[in-house]
């Protein structure tokens, strides 16, 4: 089964954090892009996966 990506904008939404945010925080933050495409035309995307395990990773633990 092939991998499955969402857009930047998409991982914002799903983030709720600003497009710009992503862009600028996404390897700080230990998410990794893939670049699709070359240009002008290259977009940045991220697995969804990946970006689910991360948010896993950010859980408060229980008091």
């Amino acid at each position: 089964m092939p991998e499955q990506f969402m857009s930047a904008k998409q991982t914002a939404e799903y983030l709720n954090m600003s497009l710009a945010r992503v862009y600028r925080e996404a390897p700080r933050l230990g998410l990794s892009a893939y670049k699709f495409g070359s240009g002008r035309n290259a977009k940045l995307q991220f697995k969804v996966s990946e970006v689910q395990a991360w948010v896993k990773q950010q859980k408060m633990p229980a008091r």
